[in-house]
């Protein structure tokens, strides 16, 4: 008798761009990939990438690498990537001599590619789990059109390029997905330097690449709108050096104001990422699936002051 239905990726490779700790939503989506099988291929910004494999090699997610057999998941191999590139000519000169990139080479969306491709031959399933904003604490109305642009180019437009780079070497009944936040479709107050229209375009063309992809190459693209999570990367949107972030305040709102009033952990995204790439979710494409407990579907702040009941007034004296 089989054991009921699980997801198998045994045979399978995944590559995740964008990791770079533990704390965030793709060493969940790793982590749920490797719990099923597949071979773990890991893209990082080229800025961090020899502080996070030093942390890896002195044991600094040693509980966090555990699986739940209690094995280590297995990264077979960490990239350097740097998503607002597409190739090596599209690299600035100064980009290339700095100090965080001289050390470094291939880290361009194509030539990550055509490294994995040269290592794998193939793979089957490819996550975009990257953003950034360099103004992402400034409200739109005062966001540069250099800050906004930039937002879109390595929080949207990268997922357009790796779909595009990418695409060749998956096998076909391949999938992809990304992270999207609620910001796309509803106003988050902190949220800025045009990050909500870039996750709004990142929803759009999530539409448009699964209609080419799949005519194209038959593989599927999917995103998830996660709820708030206190990772590395959400704690640096705004409100550092105060006694609450923003991602503090959202988490908090989050709990308070969803129907399921409980706390989202980054292996609920994890799980449900393993879900949409594997071939348990293959009628599914184009979606943004929710993971927030609810949250999108609230019209009402059940917190907000206007809610509270009245207070009985004093009786007369």
């Amino acid at each position: 008798m089989k054991d009921g239905l699980g997801i198998d990726m045994k045979g399978k490779t995944v590559f995740i761009g964008g990791v770079a700790d533990s704390t965030g939503y793709g060493w969940a989506i790793a982590k749920a990939c490797a719990e099923a099988g597949a071979t773990i291929l890991l893209g990082t910004w080229p800025p961090v990438l020899p502080v996070f494999k030093m942390s890896i090699d002195r044991g600094q997610f040693v509980e966090d690498i555990k699986l739940s057999d209690g094995t280590d998941m297995v990264i077979s191999k960490i990239y350097p990537l740097d998503a607002t590139f597409c190739t090596k000519e599209g690299v600035p000169e100064k980009v290339a001599a700095s100090k965080r990139y001289r050390a470094l080479t291939g880290y361009s969306i194509q030539e990550v590619a055509d490294k994995i491709k040269e290592d794998y031959g193939t793979i089957d399933y490819l996550v975009h789990s990257l953003a950034n904003g360099p103004e992402v604490t400034k409200p739109l109305l005062e966001t540069s059109r250099e800050g906004y642009l930039a937002a879109n180019s390595a929080s949207a437009y990268s997922l357009v390029s790796m779909v595009q780079r990418f695409s060749p070497i998956m096998n076909p009944g391949g999938s992809v997905i990304s992270l999207t936040y609620v910001a796309s479709e509803k106003t988050i107050p902190g949220y800025g330097g045009g990050m909500s229209s870039a996750k709004a375009a990142l929803e759009s063309d999530t539409r448009v690449l699964a209609f080419e992809a799949g005519r194209k190459y038959g593989i599927r693209v999917n995103t998830i709108s996660a709820g708030p999570l206190a990772s590395r990367a959400a704690k640096a949107i705004g409100g550092a050096g105060q006694a609450k972030t923003f991602i503090d305040y959202a988490i908090d709102y989050s709990k308070a104001n969803s129907p399921l009033a409980q706390d989202l952990y980054s292996d609920d995204v994890g799980n449900t990422a393993a879900f949409l790439l594997s071939p348990l979710a293959r009628c599914i494409t184009g979606s943004t699936i929710y993971v927030d407990n609810g949250l999108n579907t609230m019209g009402m702040a059940l917190d907000a002051m206007s809610m509270m009941p009245p207070k009985e007034e004093a009786p007369a004296a």
